[in-house]
């Protein structure tokens, strides 16, 4: 059976309970969150926290406000990977694409799960902006090529192309680590970077403009206690160098976002799941491993780099690997 990819780079099951589906509910949340002073989610609050359980949870607090902008106005951007699994805070691809649209962009949300995308799309329209979604399974070439064609009928070209798939569960150590696994691995992590890539390199060139937005990882330039993440997202990182030279003649910029240990949904219930541990518990732990505050990043902190990346504030920057990491990746062997 074929394995699908999809934002934040975990399978979904066939209990998929639905996050929440307006960036407004999200940042009501967040404030809700702050008032209480200590973080916690309604369904935590006052409780002992068992494993897996929602325990206090810190929401998300730098969309404030909501502030609009005009970076990206009259772009054509697809956020591939733009849905996202449940989950207590918001994740990369799909605060990536609401920054997008807040800032001007039209937004094709691309994911594996329809009702993820459509979901973001809800989001996105409720702040007054647009978007559509667009299912795909971005490790088949037909679908990243179809979902590139799509953004271009429907918006009239593709000035921005966001990968944001990716998976690490499955991952072992090289000695345990099953030849099937590395293979659907970089499937999902890289090869799907590669297709949608390629669909979207001729119409850029064709612009004579384009930015090309690599979501990777700093576990590809840090010691990791497993093989086939951190290769594959290296191999995102070569493959950024490579675009960027190929197309550069060309206008069409390519950079990486190197995100680094981050409050999301796909970092966080996995490993409560696993480790039998309150989700409080599992940021308590990632906290501690963050320099910059001994707090983790956000999605939205990804979002913000994808959105000056996308913008002709970066006119200049081409083939950059750019760490969003509260210095970890300097604190790291």
């Amino acid at each position: 059976m074929r394995v699908r990819a999809h934002c934040d780079g975990t399978e979904r099951t066939s209990a998929f309970r639905r996050a929440d589906s307006g960036a407004e509910r999200v940042e009501r949340a967040d404030a809700a969150s702050r008032r209480r002073g200590t973080g916690a989610g309604r369904r935590g609050r006052g409780r002992t926290a068992g494993p897996g359980s929602p325990g206090p949870a810190r929401r998300d607090d730098s969309t404030r406000g909501r502030a609009m902008g005009r970076r990206l106005a009259d772009k054509a951007a697809a956020v591939i990977g733009g849905g996202q699994q449940p989950g207590e805070t918001v994740g990369n691809g799909r605060a990536a694409a609401i920054l997008f649209a807040r800032q001007g962009a039209r937004v094709l949300v691309v994911d594996r799960d329809r009702d993820a995308a459509a979901d973001t799309v809800r989001a996105i329209e409720a702040e007054g902006g647009e978007a559509a979604p667009f299912e795909a399974d971005v490790t088949r070439e037909a679908d990243c090529e179809s979902a590139v064609a799509a953004c271009v009928e429907r918006y009239g070209g593709i000035d921005v192309l966001h990968n944001n798939v990716g998976r690490s569960q499955g991952d072992r150590e090289a000695s345990a680590l099953g030849a099937d696994m590395w293979d659907e691995l970089h499937e999902i992590n890289v090869k799907s970077y590669f297709l949608c890539a390629k669909h979207a390199v001729a119409p850029m060139r064709a612009r004579g403009s384009g930015s090309i937005i690599n979501v990777s990882s700093v576990a590809s330039t840090v010691v990791s206690p497993t093989v086939a993440y951190k290769t594959s997202k290296a191999a995102v990182n070569a493959l950024t160098h490579q675009l960027a030279l190929e197309n550069a003649p060309y206008g069409v910029r390519v950079n990486a976002i190197l995100p680094g240990l981050m409050d999301t949904p796909m970092a966080i219930e996995r490993r409560a799941r696993e480790w039998s541990m309150s989700r409080r518990e599992v940021r308590e732990q990632r906290d501690a491993r963050v320099p910059l505050r001994r707090k983790m990043g956000t999605g939205w902190d990804v979002g913000h780099a994808a959105v000056f990346l996308a913008s002709d504030e970066a006119r200049f920057i081409t083939g950059v690997l750019l760490p969003v990491d509260g210095g970890q990746s300097i604190n790291t062997p």
